[in-house]
C-alpha cells in the first residue's frame, strides 16, 4: 500500500513539473488578437514570448516580431 501511494505521489509530482506553459501570442486587436495590415501574411512565432506584456506584431521594415509597449521591439528593432 505504501509503495502504491508513493508511486502515485511521485507520478503527480513528475506530471506537474514536466512540460512548459507558454502563453499564446496576443496583440492589440479588438478581441485580444492582433490583426495584420491588409496584404500582409501572418507568420506564427518561431520562439516563445520574451515575457509578460510582449505581443506578436508586424513591423513594416523587419516583418513579424515581439513588441512590448514600454520596451519596444525584441532584439533591438527600431
Amino acid at each position: 500500500m505504501k509503495n502504491g501511494l508513493a508511486l502515485v505521489i511521485a507520478g503527480v509530482a513528475l506530471a506537474s513539473m514536466s512540460g512548459c506553459i507558454v502563453a499564446p501570442a496576443r496583440g492589440y486587436g479588438g478581441g485580444g488578437e492582433y490583426v495584420a495590415p491588409a496584404g500582409v501574411v501572418y507568420v506564427a512565432p518561431t520562439y516563445a514570448s520574451p515575457g509578460p506584456g510582449w505581443a506578436w506584431e508586424y513591423h513594416a521594415q523587419y516583418g513579424w516580431g515581439w513588441h512590448h509597449p514600454q520596451y519596444g521591439w525584441h532584439r533591438g528593432w527600431h
